[in-house]
């Protein structure tokens, strides 16, 4: 969520790309004496104590969401809501849009000096916490009305935050980074300001719903903009330009921030293609990947 590569995980990726790792009704007759051939079966009336295939205990499902509703005749059908339209190509806009969000978030300070070396508070989170954690993340929707088909791959919020802390919840990167996803503060006060959370950033499960978040506001952002709100994170849509999909403008305004990566009136831009890589290859052969 910062500038710079020099973080936990470029010399592990580093020796992966080396390798070669980056590159979806019958009636009743009258009776009569002589035998006939019945043609359709006599209707049974049902009991008069209500339908035999209603449930007679209410599934623990429905109990959880309250209330049932009461059962009320429909006068008409409700209509169908409209279907997204299809895209004809994957491929960014060439001249995006205006924006849909006008309030953005601060961009991230700059580098911080060579040689300086992170410290830690706190106690750190297991392997096993932060794996739920980062899990509770990527389940989560962020956009329930507007765009709930923004949906963050578990893979994605597990590379990022290896990338960033290495997956150590207590680390204070010397630009100020704080925790798991290496949220800045002024990042995770907008974001809570702009969501209605409160999450406390030092907490490791509330720093990956901040880093989950981020996540997705700038996947609406820059989906917008140049993607006609096709929100798909996939990787199989990116092809070896990298500013060609989703997946790597969002990976790589994670790092820089959305205004290095979207600009209105300009192409789209991928200033950190080292960062995108190095993500892109712990997406697939992380170690983290099989804790």
């Amino acid at each position: 969520m910062r500038r710079g590569v020099g973080r936990w995980a470029t010399a592990a990726v580093a020796a992966l790309l080396a390798a070669g790792a980056v590159t979806g009704c019958g009636t009743e007759e009258p009776t009569r004496e002589v035998a006939v051939e019945v043609t359709g079966e006599v209707p049974v009336e049902a009991p008069a104590d209500g339908p035999a295939d209603l449930p007679s205990d209410e599934p623990p499902a429905v109990a959880a969401m309250g209330a049932k509703p009461s059962v009320k005749p429909s006068a008409s059908a409700s209509p169908k809501p409209k279907p997204k339209p299809t895209r004809t190509t994957t491929a960014p806009l060439a001249t995006p849009k205006p924006p849909t969000e006008t309030q953005v978030p601060p961009p991230p300070p700059k580098p911080p000096a060579s040689g300086c070396t992170p410290s830690y508070r706190g106690t750190q989170a297991t392997r096993s916490q932060v794996k739920s954690a980062l899990s509770d993340a990527a389940a989560r929707t962020y956009w329930p009305t507007s765009a709930p088909d923004i949906k963050i791959p578990l893979t994605l919020m597990k590379a990022t935050a290896w990338q960033e802390s290495g997956w150590q919840s207590n680390i204070v990167a010397c630009d100020g980074g704080i925790g798991l996803m290496q949220v800045m503060p002024a990042t995770a006060d907008w974001m809570n300001q702009r969501f209605g959370q409160s999450y406390d950033i030092d907490d490791y499960q509330d720093n990956a719903y901040l880093g989950g978040t981020y996540l997705a506001w700038l996947t609406k952002y820059i989906g917008d903009m140049y993607f006609e709100s096709d929100y798909r994170l996939d990787a199989a849509l990116c092809t070896s330009e990298l500013n060609s999909c989703l997946l790597n403008a969002v990976i790589a305004a994670y790092n820089y921030g959305h205004g290095a990566v979207a600009r209105e009136g300009e192409p789209l831009t991928i200033p950190n293609p080292q960062y995108v890589r190095n993500v892109r290859a712990l997406m697939t052969e992380c170690v983290c990947l099989s804790y």
